[in-house]
């Protein structure tokens, strides 16, 4: 009887670990990347240096997923990574859902005339708008910002540096799915979605769960405001008691969303909608509860439209490390400093 007693304590106190380990596990395990794993590039201050660092400084292989590709330093980087026997792999935006476009076209050609393997992407996705690099199958670059080099002096922009195992397999995973217009499988949408990658399509619920959950605080970078879900969702955080701040391009398109979220409490400003002012907002960013421990923030390629968030292949991440959160927020509230407050 008392062996019997003994085990039925030992497998109660087993259960009772497993719990709350489990338990840890599953509240804890998504965006928890151990701190130093991830590192921010803030442009337009830092410049393509890192970026191009990164691709001379590989050894085994090189895959690059880009909306639009024109930058002469780039594209030469990718060629003699190629010529000393690194496996180069580029898939490059064609036109809408697969048509004719000339928008990469240049960069194409020189790629494919010095021997660099490189594709349109699917024409299954409305555009491929992602903006990501992998280097040797474990480190990753994932950017709100185009390799387009006229724009690198004016677009306030970000690039996260991702070293964790799970994200990089996934974004591997997905390199290859598309690289053999295999479908959407393999998107982050099916469970392979690292420790906390955000895909399109299907990004909108992530992007509106991270909007739900502020309780304190929301500052808000984009460059479209065309998606009724996510305006809607910012409107509601305004109105139940969180300050909202969104900071845009301030293009004619949006002023009725801008008008909205003004009228709701959230404060809205604007940078002139032109690419060559001396600064040019076209990061995708949401810093929720910015000083608390809960803070987490996301980067990406998303804009705030339907098509975006549900027909494009986009990438994003979402984090909890503090010290890119603070970073983030740093640079955020020196914009809003300089930025035009909306007025209706």
């Amino acid at each position: 009887m008392k062996r019997k007693y003994f085990v039925a304590i030992v497998f109660a106190v087993s259960a009772v670990v497993f719990f709350m380990s489990a338990r840890r596990f599953f509240i804890t395990s998504y965006a928890t990347v151990p701190a130093g794993v991830l590192s921010l590039i803030t442009e337009p201050g830092d410049g393509i240096a890192p970026l191009l660092a990164m691709i001379d400084g590989a050894s085994t292989s090189v895959d690059l997923v880009m909306y639009e590709l024109d930058d002469e330093r780039i594209e030469a980087a990718l060629a003699a990574d190629e010529a000393r026997g690194v496996a180069v792999r580029v898939i490059l935006s064609g036109g809408y859902k697969g048509a004719t476009s000339t928008m990469n076209a240049s960069a194409y050609a020189f790629l494919a005339a010095h021997g660099v393997p490189v594709r349109w992407s699917p024409s299954y996705f409305s555009l491929a708008h992602e903006k990501s690099l992998v280097i040797d199958s474990s480190r990753a670059l994932i950017m709100t910002f185009n390799l387009v080099s006229k724009y690198y002096a004016t677009g306030r922009d970000f690039g996260i540096v991702d070293a964790d195992r799970r994200d990089v397999a996934a974004m591997e995973d997905t390199f290859d799915a598309d690289w053999n217009a295999k479908g959407v499988a393999g998107s982050g949408n099916d469970g392979d979605a690292g420790d906390d990658l955000v895909w399109s399509p299907g990004s909108e619920s992530a992007l509106l769960d991270l909007i739900a959950s502020a309780q304190r605080s929301l500052y808000i970078y984009n460059e479209e405001m065309d998606d009724t879900d996510v305006t809607k969702a910012l409107i509601d955080a305004a109105e139940r008691g969180v300050t909202v701040y969104v900071d845009m391009t301030g293009a004619a398109e949006w002023k009725y969303e801008f008008a909205e979220l003004a009228t709701a409490g959230a404060h809205v400003r604007t940078y002139p909608d032109d690419p060559t002012a001396p600064l040019y907002i076209h990061a995708k960013m949401i810093v929720a509860d910015d000083g608390s421990v809960t803070a987490r923030a996301f980067v990406g390629s998303e804009n705030f439209s339907p098509t975006s968030l549900g027909e494009n292949r986009e990438l994003g991440i979402v984090t909890r490390d503090q010290a890119i959160i603070a970073q983030l927020a740093k640079t955020f509230a020196a914009d809003w400093r300089g930025a035009t407050p909306f007025t209706l």
